[in-house]
């Protein structure tokens, strides 16, 4: 873990209406800052309320549908993930994407970020998603972080 890449990841998660993660990235992670969270799962019937959030299965339940339940005003939804939730929402269409690379770790045998044999950088864009250009975290160049967005349609601007 980096201080500046979390603090700057930290500061995005406490915009947003909600969080979804995976099972194992919940069960892993503690929600220390209370955020309201969502675990994707199948392991629910639909959409189910417990102590520790909101347990949701999108084969059952539409993400709209699941939104407008836990923000009825709107807002910013948080992915922090794990790969299947990264690979579900890539499949429905996300707007953006934040990708933040150590660029001097080589972890061999690690898990990547989406299934599959492409990078992270060939699935984002043949999502159809475009970097920004990148932005260092840290004062020693080593964090990057690069935001991949859906182009703006003509006469949107």
């Amino acid at each position: 873990m980096h201080e500046a890449d979390w603090k700057t990841f930290q500061a995005e998660l406490d915009t947003c209406s909600f969080v979804v993660l995976g099972r194992r990235s919940h069960e892993a992670t503690p929600n220390a800052a209370g955020r309201q969270r969502v675990v994707l799962t199948q392991s629910v019937v639909d959409l189910e309320k417990r102590s520790d959030g909101w347990w949701w299965n999108p084969q059952t339940v539409t993400f709209a549908q699941m939104a407008v339940r836990l923000a009825p005003q709107g807002g910013k939804v948080g992915v922090p993930g794990g790969q299947g939730v990264f690979d579900h929402f890539l499949a429905q269409g996300t707007d953006e994407f934040h990708l933040t690379r150590a660029l001097n770790v080589h972890l061999p045998g690690g898990r990547k970020v989406f299934s599959g044999s492409a990078t992270a950088n060939e699935r984002l864009a043949t999502a159809g998603l475009v970097p920004d250009p990148a932005k260092m975290l840290d004062g020693d160049g080593a964090i990057e972080l690069t935001i991949r967005r859906k182009p703006l349609k003509e006469g949107l601007r």
